[in-house]
C-alpha cells in the first residue's frame, strides 16, 4: 500500500501515465506463473514491472529472473529504504 502512494504522486507530476497492483501473472512454463506487484505504464507507453520486497526468497528470486528474460519489460526491485525508496534494475 505504502508503494502504490508514491507511483500515485508520481503519476500526479507526470512521471508514470498508469500503474495497477496484481494485473499481470506470467506464465513461466507449465503451471508455474510469475505474479507481478505493480505493473507500472511510462507516459512513453513502456511499460515496468516492479517487485516491491523487503527480501527474496531463493524461488522468488528465480521466477523474478526467468520473467526478466522472458518478457519485453523492464524488471526492477523496489525496496522501502528509511524515509525513502531505493529502485534498482533487475537481478541480471
Amino acid at each position: 500500500e505504502a508503494y502504490s502512494r508514491v507511483l500515485e504522486f508520481r503519476k500526479v507530476d507526470g512521471e508514470v501515465a498508469d500503474w495497477k497492483f496484481h494485473a499481470l501473472k506470467l506464465r513461466l512454463a507449465k503451471a508455474t506463473f510469475y505474479d507481478t506487484d505493480f505493473m507500472v505504464t511510462l507516459p512513453t507507453g513502456e511499460i515496468e514491472i516492479h517487485e516491491v520486497k523487503g527480501h527474496m526468497e531463493d524461488d522468488a528470486a528465480v521466477k523474478f529472473k526467468v520473467a526478466q528474460e522472458m518478457f519485453p519489460f523492464r524488471f526492477l526491485i523496489v525496496k522501502k529504504d528509511g524515509q525513502g525508496w531505493s529502485i534498482k534494475e533487475g537481478l541480471r
